[in-house]
């Protein structure tokens, strides 16, 4: 495997592998990596000859500067897990070496509309700085395959019409959430989690299957839904940050017409913020 936080040997390798007519996979990381993260790097193995696993925690998608330095930084752990499964390169460049004039005068790529909503209206400049690294890095890279969890529902969204409107010549392929056996959706966010809270976190995925199975049962009353849901969270020590109910390919509001919607959950528990969603059949 080899580790290089160079662009040039990035390129140098995998243009090697595209003169012996080798296909090229790609998952984007901040490190940190569980199990959900190495579903992804094996997914992309199924789909591709090449892998390449890049490990950085952009600056540019952080609006908190606290929540960016404590952000856990394993990167010794992460490459001993990706050599384990045969990854074939890992790109773990430095801010500086990403953004060499800094980040005021770095071009930057937007999404508009999909990233302005919800999570993007909540965290403003979080989708563009997203957006732009994740385009940095496909060019870098230059993959025939990306892999995205599905857990990050809104950035698949995103990454998906960027690529489309960019005219990138990339399958993006979204994954399924890789859960915890008491149901909690795999994070790095998770080891924030005190052993109490971490007893308590299953909760959200539980509350978010209740909202699916009322909403695939005709229920309309979306306002109740995400009240009451709110009322659970709180009432199991959650601090309840968003839980939006949305058409599952615009991420725009409910409609007559939608024929899928999503469920998308955000809540504090202690320090930890934590995310799921779930799609959903609607009945005619």
């Amino acid at each position: 495997m080899i580790i290089s936080e160079q662009i040039a040997v990035i390129r140098d390798t995998v243009r090697e592998w595209k003169q012996q007519g080798l296909t090229v996979g790609f998952v984007p990381t901040m490190g940190n990596l569980h199990q959900g993260h190495l579903t992804l790097v094996k997914e992309a193995q199924q789909r591709a000859d090449k892998v390449v696993v890049s490990i950085f925690v952009n600056p540019m998608q952080f609006n908190n500067a606290a929540d960016l330095d404590n952000y856990p930084r394993t990167l010794e752990d992460d490459c001993g897990a990706l050599g384990q499964i045969g990854t074939d390169l890992v790109f773990c460049p430095t801010p500086d070496i990403m953004y060499p004039k800094g980040l005021a005068h770095q071009s930057q790529v937007s999404v508009p509309g999909i990233g302005d909503v919800l999570e993007g209206a909540m965290r403003p400049g979080h989708f563009t700085g997203v957006a732009t690294v994740v385009t940095m890095l496909f060019n870098i890279v230059q993959p025939d395959v990306a892999c995205f969890g599905e857990k990050d529902y809104q950035q698949l969204a995103l990454i998906r019409a960027m690529t489309r409107d960019l005219c990138l010549p990339i399958d993006i392929v979204g994954i399924a959430t890789v859960r915890e056996s008491d149901g909690l959706a795999m994070s790095s966010r998770n080891g924030y989690l005190t052993a109490a809270e971490r007893q308590l976190a299953p909760k959200l995925a539980q509350v978010m299957n209740s909202i699916q199975h009322q909403l695939s049962n005709g229920e309309k009353n979306l306002i109740k839904l995400i009240d009451n849901a709110t009322k659970q969270l709180n009432e199991h020590g959650f601090k309840t940050d968003s839980i939006d109910i949305c058409d599952a390919h615009s991420l725009s509001p409910i409609t007559a017409d939608s024929r899928q919607a999503v469920v998308l959950m955000a809540a504090f528990l202690g320090k930890a913020r934590l995310i799921d969603n779930c799609v959903v059949d609607l009945q005619g």
